[in-house]
């Protein structure tokens, strides 16, 4: 994305939020809205500024995922990604299911973190690549899911596999021709054979199945 993306970013660790706070305002790509600790100021900062990206915390006052929860109720435009030193499988499903587009680890550098909230605020969707893999064998049996990516038609394959390379919606129709309402209609048919609840947990199914 050519613009601006704006974020806001919730951590009640003052220190490392401050941290991450400079690096994207240094990095020219980022203006950062307003920073908190809180569930609650994650709720009303993205009322008030209804930001591109909400960065948040699993482990903070109010919890990480009831904030992400009240986020996504807000029905704003606004893209949850969870940055944590969480690795629990629990945590990462129950993100995900509450509406994160994205859950990174706080080792995470600089650049990655850019290149991951690009990724984000574009269409896309992130999981740390070390979760992945655990978080499929979490989601479900992987004989369920090789038998419902069987069941794709070859444009249903085709777009998972765009998907599954981190393009969005609007991205996929692009390269596809195909209107990007006509690709969200595929993309409900993907997530019904797959038994999956979003596009993080289909993509992250066909990452594994299909070496991507």
């Amino acid at each position: 994305m050519s613009e601006t993306i704006s974020v806001i970013v919730i951590d009640d660790h003052p220190l490392y939020r401050s941290g991450v706070v400079r690096s994207l305002e240094e990095s020219g790509e980022f203006m950062v809205c307003a920073e908190g600790g809180s569930a609650d100021d994650a709720l009303r900062l993205a009322r008030e500024h209804a930001p591109d990206i909400a960065l948040i915390d699993v482990s903070m006052p109010g919890g990480g995922i009831r904030a992400v929860e009240m986020i996504c109720a807000l029905g704003q435009e606004t893209r949850p990604v969870m940055l944590t030193v969480s690795e629990r499988d629990d945590d990462i499903l129950r993100a995900l299911e509450a509406g994160a587009r994205g859950y990174a680890l706080k080792g995470v550098g600089a650049d990655e973190l850019a290149g991951i909230l690009r990724t984000v605020a574009s269409g896309g969707s992130y999981v740390s690549p070390s979760l992945a893999a655990r978080l499929l064998v979490a989601m479900r049996n992987p004989r369920e899911a090789a038998g419902g990516l069987n069941s794709l038609t070859a444009r249903e394959e085709q777009i998972l596999r765009l998907v599954a390379a981190g393009k969005s919606n609007k991205e996929v129709g692009r390269q596809l021709n195909l209107q990007e309402k006509t690709v969200k209609h595929y993309m409900t048919s993907i997530l019904q054979k797959l038994s999956v609840r979003n596009r993080t947990e289909a993509a992250v199914k066909a990452q594994e199945a299909w070496n991507i």
